[in-house]
């Protein structure tokens, strides 16, 4: 396209001279399919000499590195989030509770090879009932370690932002009532 050059402002660059030999190849877009999946678990608390603890668990990210992260997992069949996060509980710390209150959900996306995938995964607040800390009854052994950590120093063990926020939710819970 000629531009005259009455139609030329002063201080206008000219508009560039393209070479209709040169076209832009548009790259086809790839979309991968889209699933959805559920989860729940949650922090347990025990108190001990007056000081709250709680179980969290150790497992492999996908580079094989070590992770500390609250124990959770998918939902079964027709199970509810609540009844879920009470299940993985006790699988992945041999600890059996009892849900106070639900603290908060998140939802994420991440990559498969072959889909993206929506994640959601609802946390509950859940106090001690029974049980040892053990990773031995993780029926898909994900689980490779089990702790009780100080509740205090939680956030400062596990890998995830969103966890450490879902810390800072029963922090405010558990002790807005004692300032």
């Amino acid at each position: 396209m000629t531009v005259p050059s009455e139609a030329l402002r002063p201080g206008v660059p000219r508009p560039p001279r393209r070479n209709p030999s040169l076209r832009t190849v548009q790259p086809t877009p790839h979309f991968l399919p889209v699933s959805s999946e559920t989860s729940a678990g949650g922090i347990v608390v025990d108190v001990r000499n007056g000081q709250p603890y709680a179980a969290i668990i150790a497992r492999r990210n996908r580079s094989g590195k070590i992770e500390w992260c609250l124990p959770k997992g998918h939902l079964e069949g027709r199970e509810s989030p609540e009844e879920a996060a009470l299940r993985e509980v006790a699988e992945e710390t041999g600890i059996h509770g009892r849900i106070i209150r639900h603290l908060a959900s998140i939802d994420y996306w991440f990559s498969g090879a072959d889909r993206r995938i929506h994640k959601v995964v609802h946390h509950y607040l859940m106090g001690y009932i029974s049980g040892s800390i053990t990773v031995e009854g993780d029926p898909d052994h994900e689980a490779e370690d089990a702790a009780w950590v100080p509740l205090r120093d939680l956030t400062h063990e596990l890998a995830y932002p969103n966890e450490r926020r879902i810390v800072g939710i029963a922090l405010d819970l558990l002790y807005r009532d004692a300032s």
